[in-house]
């Protein structure tokens, strides 16, 4: 009988606690090795960050461009405007409502630990190959480029080579980062706990949580009564449909697993075999509203939390690219973190976002316990543009066709 193994979530609690207990409890030279440990991770995946994005952007904007025409813009438009609409409802809502669970006085405690840390024995510094910047024109000019350049003269023995550079970095996530995760988490909450900020945090982010599920589950609601009231079908009844594939999303925490259940929900949505084999693979990858009000609510939290400055002005535009570079973000659980740490700067600023500091572990810590929320509303909304998608083809773009050939054959 094959043994289950722990999931990545489970582990990030026992991470954190661990993290807690060691700070608390342990003698200043054990806090110190695990806090140096932490810190080479961290070095290493500030290395990692720019080759992941060079890999996933590239290979999701060159694949992106093949295919079905009018219907891969209708989907990606719409996946796109649902990851911007949603994301910056999310930073309303956690605007409004988080500074309520944040005292001033709490506020305070947390200000006068500030310059507390605990000191590494060493530090290793690992240049990264490009700044995160050059890595996002890069892969933006080679994924345009290949899309264009590919099947013709030139072009597809890049791509090869691109789709193995993108296959091993996917490789080094899911061998090196994901497993490295507990270590940098439980170091982060070692250095917090043992500087006295962890107790302080911990009392308000269980109202974060709450509130961000509750608006997962009001998004996949209004897209449901949008695409059941277009499709004329009862919106309740297609989120009963949809249970499975949310179930499924909750356990894998992954896009790309929850695929083949998402289609079996797709067919008992009504979405027609040729519609979902094309949305539901394409928005697994393109349609991210869910981990965007995650990001984005787990922003707004932890600019308050540190007194950073925080406004409509710096969210969107941070929406609005974060929203194309975790296209084709890997179908890990932190998938969508990971790819969002290099620009977490336009909103916490340059020395606070720096990704392998403090803020943005909290940051990590954070939406990682909460990503499986994340994702299930992620996969429960590309059903609802598959049914939009299903609706749109059928209306303007199949009867049109038809009507077309009709036309023809009454000509001749």
């Amino acid at each position: 009988m094959e043994k289950k193994k722990l999931g990545l979530v489970p582990k990030l609690i026992i991470a954190i606690i661990l993290g807690i207990v060691i700070g608390q409890f342990m003698p200043e030279g054990i806090c110190r090795l695990v806090v140096t440990l932490s810190g080479i991770f961290s070095s290493y995946l500030k290395f990692v960050i720019p080759l992941m994005i060079l890999a996933y952007v590239t290979m999701g904007i060159a694949d992106l461009s093949q295919g079905a025409g009018k219907l891969l813009l209708i989907t990606v438009a719409l996946a796109y405007g649902s990851t911007l609409i949603f994301g910056s409802a999310s930073y309303l809502v956690s605007s409004t409502l988080f500074p309520s669970f944040m005292s001033p006085e709490a506020m305070d405690q947390i200000a006068a630990t500030a310059d507390n840390s605990v000191s590494a024995y060493l530090s290793i510094s690992i240049p990264a190959l490009m700044d995160t910047m050059s890595a996002v024109v890069f892969a933006f000019m080679l994924g345009l480029s290949l899309s264009i350049l590919r099947g013709k003269t030139v072009g597809d023995t890049l791509y090869n080579g691109m789709h193995d550079f993108s296959a091993i970095i996917d490789a080094v996530l899911h061998n090196t980062i994901i497993p490295g995760l507990p270590l940098y988490i439980c170091g982060t909450f070692v250095d917090m706990t043992r500087s006295g900020k962890t107790f302080a945090i911990l009392g308000i982010l269980w109202k974060v949580f709450l509130v961000v599920i509750i608006m997962h589950w009001v998004t996949i609601l209004i897209q449901f009564t949008i695409a059941g009231t277009v499709s004329h079908q009862n919106p309740l009844k297609l989120i009963k449909y949809q249970l499975t594939g949310y179930a499924t999303a909750l356990g894998t925490q992954s896009s790309a697993a929850t695929i083949p259940v998402n289609l079996q929900c797709a067919e008992k949505e009504g979405v027609s075999e040729q519609i979902r084999n094309f949305v539901v693979p394409l928005c697994a990858n393109i349609h991210m509203c869910g981990s965007m009000i995650t990001i984005v609510s787990c922003a707004t939290a932890v600019c308050l939390m540190n007194n950073l400055p925080i406004s409509m002005a710096t969210v969107v535009p941070f929406i609005a690219t974060l929203g194309v570079a975790m296209v084709a973000s890997p179908g890990a659980p932190g998938g969508s973190i990971m790819t969002a740490l290099p620009f977490l700067y336009m909103i916490f600023g340059a020395e606070a976002g720096n990704p392998d500091g403090p803020i943005c572990a909290i940051m990590v810590a954070l939406y990682i316990t909460q990503d499986s929320f994340g994702t299930a509303c992620n996969v429960s909304g590309d059903n609802a543009i598959g049914l939009l998608v299903e609706n749109i083809y059928r209306k303007h773009i199949y009867n049109k066709n038809n009507d077309k050939n009709h036309e023809k054959l009454t000509t001749a």
